[in-house]
């Protein structure tokens, strides 16, 4: 058994009112046996050092220690490794506790025989009657297994005897009383706490290394594209982005790019014209396995820039960006770590992670410390390469990925399969196939939508692969957590791919590893992109969101406004176009849309007249099909007031 996380932060609290002296320098000289009436040459620097490294370096990985005591500034609990040398030998040569030792010389030290007394006096000024020996325990003992049948008495009298404290030390300073408690499962839990429970209790040092691993939870902003503010706080799986075009989806998806990478993959976003004098601000939160803090960001007007904080608590995981242009962009937090921060100064190209089509698919080198490296190889080198070993290459997830991505197989264009590679006139090079129902066709001449399709393919199953090595490079596991952003996601595809690509999306993670968790936000106009996930879409993990103006009629205060939606089954495509998603007010063409209003604002009227049902009849014969389902009631009410049809 282990302390519970619930009675640690019970005690942490009680502890903040104990001078240090107490916690820290008297147990540790306790411990070494400084002796009572004389002084003996004893390292007390190196005994108290020892003691902090024990007990009050919580995060093994830090240099800092963690104050659990009262301190002049609660704010700042975390104390350097200087601590020992500094702050405690201050405390203990001060008047009120240097009047318990014996220290003739530098190094000589012992307590003074009415050294209790002492103790006990300071403790009373202080505010504290009795040391809370239960509540140190806990501190102390935190991460110590116990047996079953240990109770709370039983932690005091194992500090006791550890700290070799006598029965007049007991009765003059410490307080023997422990909680009130109904069983052991009040103080004691299965497992001993984790550094993530114990860092939401006390926060993290100030060296500490940077959560990895995280995804998008939240982003506030404010003064910023054309909202006052906007809310987004993406689902853990599946995120939608809807509306009309120009209210902000591709602002919102670079927005969340940036929070997540700290890089714009395009233009930065620009604040308000109107908010000059005011403070435009981005706020985001990237979270792993545990909570992270907020980080707000504000437009430094100067510089015309946004300043990160040098230091995040959490950075993400892999990232891949498709945006609407053809270009992508690709983060690797390994590859960050190796190489990227090394870039060269006089390196000219801004953005190292964003590439154009043409290198995606060519290559491209970058400039670190002075030479030339292939970033990227692109997709037609790397594909021959796979292909060519694809035992021990990803040739094979990448068929896979290809199959899953590709249109339903009854479609003309089937599923997507490499073919052989051929060469093509004035190209050198070997050059990827795809075999299609018709023949096999070189890469380069497909289709605009298989195109997107077999980049976005190899995008993401290179920056796996990649992942993966320079992981092994730096000798750190690979990421867990991957974030995919899509913008207009259906752009080139026909209606039967735009049925079935996000599905296939959400299924990917299972071609390129089992329990790799992957969010997934997407911009989309298709209805059928919408209809395709109905039987899928889960509101536990899943979120759809609307960008909309609300305030259409009030010209001089228009304001986009971003709402979270529910995420209704709708059944028909239909459906989905005549939806507060898509807005349109029949699922048809404006002119049978305009000629259907102008008939049934008619037959609302008590006497319309011939001439006007006549005129409205030949729109409608210009706009309806002939097996239109509006016919009927309208022939009906045409001939009821003398129009033959």
């Amino acid at each position: 058994m282990f302390l519970k996380t619930e009675q640690i932060r019970e005690s942490l609290e009680l502890l903040k009112s104990l001078h240090p002296f107490y916690g820290i320098t008297f147990l540790a000289c306790k411990k070494d046996q400084l002796p009572v009436g004389e002084a003996i040459q004893f390292p007390i620097n190196l005994v108290e050092k020892e003691f902090l490294e024990r007990y009050f370096k919580p995060d093994e990985n830090s240099n800092f220690y963690y104050q659990v005591f009262d301190t002049s500034n609660p704010s700042k609990r975390w104390l350097s490794p200087k601590y020992p040398s500094s702050g405690l030998q201050s405390k203990r040569t001060r008047a009120k506790f240097a009047n318990a030792f014996i220290h003739p010389t530098t190094t000589e030290w012992g307590w003074q025989t009415n050294y209790i007394q002492v103790l006990r006096d300071n403790l009373s000024k202080t505010g504290t009657e009795l040391i809370p020996t239960f509540h140190v325990a806990v501190w102390l003992y935190r991460n110590k297994q116990w047996s079953s049948n240990t109770t709370a008495a039983d932690i005091i009298d194992f500090l006791f005897s550890e700290f070799l404290i006598n029965e007049n030390e007991k009765k003059a300073l410490f307080d023997i009383s422990v909680p009130t408690l109904n069983s052991l499962e009040d103080i004691f839990q299965n497992d001993h706490i984790s550094w993530r429970d114990l860092s939401s209790l006390i926060g993290s040092p100030p060296d500490s290394m940077p959560e990895e691993g995280g995804t998008l939870r939240l982003l506030e902003i404010q003064g910023v594209g054309l909202a006052k503010k906007l809310l987004f706080q993406p689902g853990e799986r599946l995120t939608l982005i809807t509306g009309d075009n120009g209210l902000g989806k591709t602002f919102l998806l670079d927005c969340a790019w940036w929070a997540l990478t700290g890089k714009w993959a395009g233009l930065q976003a620009y604040p308000m014209a109107d908010i000059r004098e005011k403070s435009p601000t981005i706020k985001f939160q990237i979270s792993g396995d545990s909570e992270s803090e907020n980080i707000q960001v504000s437009y430094d007007w100067k510089t015309q820039s946004w300043k990160l904080p040098k230091k995040r608590p959490t950075i993400p995981g892999l990232l891949v960006y498709a945006k609407v242009d053809g270009s992508f962009a690709v983060w690797d937090p390994a590859k960050e770590y190796l190489a990227i921060q090394q870039l060269s100064e006089s390196d000219s190209t801004p953005r190292p992670f964003v590439f154009t089509r043409d290198e995606v698919w060519n290559g491209r080198e970058i400039n670190i410390g002075g030479r030339r490296i292939n970033f990227i190889n692109g997709l037609l080198q790397d594909w021959i390469q796979w292909q060519s070993r694809p035992e021990n290459s990803p040739f094979n997830t990448l068929k896979k990925v290809l199959e899953r991505l590709s249109p339903p197989e009854q479609s003309d264009l089937g599923i997507l399969r490499p073919g052989e590679p051929v060469r093509i006139p004035y190209d050198v090079r070997s050059m990827p196939t795809i075999e299609h129902s018709y023949g096999s066709v070189p890469i380069v001449y497909t289709s605009a939508g298989v195109r997107r399709v077999i980049t976005l393919a190899y995008l993401i199953v290179w920056a796996w692969e990649e992942h993966k090595i320079q992981s092994r490079l730096i000798r750190k596991e690979p990421q867990r957590r991957m974030v995919i952003l899509i913008d207009e996601l259906e752009a080139h595809l026909h209606p039967q791919w735009q049925r079935v690509i996000l599905s296939a999306l959400l299924d990917i993670r299972q071609d390129l590893e089992s329990d790799l968790q992957v969010q997934l936000m997407v911009a989309t106009h298709s209805p059928l992109v919408m209809a395709s996930v109905e039987t899928k879409f889960d509101e536990r993990v899943d979120k759809l969101f609307h960008l909309d103006l609300p305030r259409k009629d009030l010209l001089d205060n228009i304001e986009v406004e971003l709402k979270e939606i529910p995420f209704i089954r709708r059944g028909r495509v239909d459906a989905w176009l005549t939806s507060d998603v898509f807005g349109l007010g029949l699922a048809s063409s404006i002119e049978r849309e305009n000629a259907i209003k102008i008939a049934k604002s008619l037959q609302d009227q008590e006497n319309p007249s011939s001439e006007e049902i006549r005129i409205a009849s030949e729109k409608l014969k210009k706009a309806l099909a002939e097996n239109d389902n509006f016919w009927p009631r309208w022939i009906f009410f045409a001939e009821q007031h003398g129009v033959q049809l």
